[in-house]
């Protein structure tokens, strides 16, 4: 979800094993989300394809976050943040909430939001909203990788998941092939 000029500069310093890394998990299709946390440390959020379940008992999901993130204290801090699933729809906020946007309230103020209570925001018309604990954060190379116990779950009937693929936002829809 970079652009031009920002995969150049990612690049830089790179080895080619890290490069064909990166060019290999392009060819791979995930559901694009916007991550929210909202706490005593402030409110934050970015757009992130890194997310999957763990397990549903409890249930859990997990999300990466680069550690080099100015927000990475911030959801450590609040010890919570709630996972949208974008729609088709939210093409736009995908991008602000990736970096287009710098500053977090212009962030928010394009989207419309429902707090939850445990302080996070869900964003209305989400394809699904998963508000989480953070049970647990592990630093896994450049990243961290924070599992979040379920608290909360909004999902909608309606609508189709934004995906990302091929360093591009895609749409998709239910029923490719039959079974």
């Amino acid at each position: 979800m970079n652009t031009a000029h920002e995969q150049q500069r990612a690049t830089s310093g790179v080895g080619s094993a890290q490069l064909e890394f990166r060019a290999a998990m392009a060819r791979v299709g995930a559901s694009v989300n916007v991550i929210t946390s909202a706490g005593s440390a402030g409110r934050g959020g970015f757009t992130a394809t890194a997310m999957c379940s763990v397990s549903d008992d409890p249930p859990t999901l997990l999300v990466c976050m680069n550690r080099r993130s100015a927000q990475c204290d911030l959801f450590l801090q609040n010890k919570v943040f709630c996972v949208n699933v974008l729609g088709h729809e939210h093409v736009d906020l995908a991008g602000y909430f990736a970096g287009k946007v710098v500053d977090m309230e212009e962030r928010y103020a394009s989207g419309v939001w429902e707090k939850l209570p445990s302080g996070n925001f869900a964003l209305t018309g989400a394809i699904a909203s998963f508000d989480c604990k953070i049970a647990a954060h592990h630093v896994v190379g450049t990243h961290y990788v924070i599992f979040g116990e379920v608290q909360d779950i909004r999902c909608s009937a309606v609508g189709h998941p934004l995906l990302y693929l091929d360093r591009a936002f895609v749409g998709a829809t239910a029923g490719v092939a039959p079974h």
